[in-house]
């Protein structure tokens, strides 16, 4: 039988990763070959020619593919806007949802985002990590039992909450963005660099962690005052700022009433190795266990969920 595939894109603000997936006979889908390209606020020509360009060479060896898109292809700024789904929300739901066109000859959809309201009336949103929530269900049994609490780091950190199979609220923290902003727009780092220090990044984290609600925007000067007086130095600096910000952000995930720690095995770290264990060692410090997950994996993963129930409740069919 000649094998079928499928193009899965994961569609970004700065980046497009595209994969060409074989699937398998249980529909799930295995990863072959990635291509990149620009992402979605870099997009100069129009999406469909950035789009096409890119996996010209899977077209011309294969011909007519299905693809799936997730991320900020689907935003007010991407490529169709897709709608925000409401939590609570299970997979199958998710996929049902999807936006499904045609183009060139091609079978397209984009998975959407989703949003919740939490008990301040305060709402939030999230696109793109959704699908690694998904890819984190579908690769254990176990995780669509009982409740859990995923953690995704990067430029707008997701803490997710899910329960039984479903998504059920999350929380938003703009750690990443933060730490660039100040990094290169403050006057706190003078000299940024990529060393990392080990010693500082858990001295700073262990200042916020440590700290009464608000001391971060009243501590965080510290880290140019304390190079005045020799107590940093501008190679550790960076380091420093980042333990702050981590710290932060896993106190204010400490503190939220939505969730307790106590009632959770551990949490589940979903991103890069690098930040992901930066993540794991400052709850580590609160004597809280952590899980790590790859995110490439956690991704097709979620692909993998959203293709399967797209083919079987809406019969998208993979051209050979």
């Amino acid at each position: 039988m000649t094998p079928q595939y499928v193009i899965a894109v994961d569609w970004g603000t700065s980046h497009l990763r595209a994969y060409l997936c074989k699937v398998n006979e249980d529909l799930t889908l295995s990863y072959q070959e990635c291509l990149t390209a620009r992402g979605v606020s870099k997009v100069s020509h129009g999406f469909e020619q950035e789009l096409f360009d890119c996996i010209e060479p899977w077209v011309e060896q294969f011909g007519n593919l299905s693809i799936l898109m997730s991320g900020q292809i689907g935003s007010s700024i991407g490529w169709k806007e897709t709608t925000y789904l409401a939590c609570p929300i299970s997979p199958k739901a998710v996929a049902a949802s999807c936006l499904r066109f045609n183009c060139r000859e091609h079978q397209l959809a984009i998975v959407p985002g989703l949003h919740c309201s939490h008990e301040n009336n305060y709402r939030d949103v999230m696109r793109g990590e959704e699908l690694q929530v998904l890819g984190w269900l579908a690769q254990n049994p176990k995780h669509t039992l009982g409740r859990h609490l995923v953690c995704l780091p990067g430029t707008h950190t997701k803490w997710v909450l899910v329960e039984d199979g479903q998504v059920v609220l999350f929380k938003t923290a703009m750690t990443g963005e933060l730490y660039d902003l100040l990094i290169h727009h403050s006057v706190l780092i003078q000299h940024p660099n990529d060393e990392f220090n080990q010693q500082a990044f858990n001295d700073g984290a262990k200042y916020t962690l440590a700290s009464e609600l608000g001391s971060l925007i009243h501590g965080i000067f510290s880290v140019r005052s304390k190079q005045l007086f020799n107590e940093l130095s501008t190679e550790q600096a960076p380091s420093y700022l980042s333990g702050m910000l981590i710290g932060s952000d896993v106190r204010a995930a400490l503190n939220a009433t939505e969730w307790q720690f106590t009632q959770l095995d551990s949490v589940n770290i979903i991103g890069s190795n690098t930040l992901s264990k930066r993540f794991s060692e400052v709850l580590s410090m609160q004597d809280i266990s952590t899980q790590l997950y790859a995110v490439a994996d956690v991704t097709l993963a979620g692909f993998s969920s959203i293709y399967q129930d797209l083919n079987i409740t809406q019969r998208l069919k993979i051209k050979k």
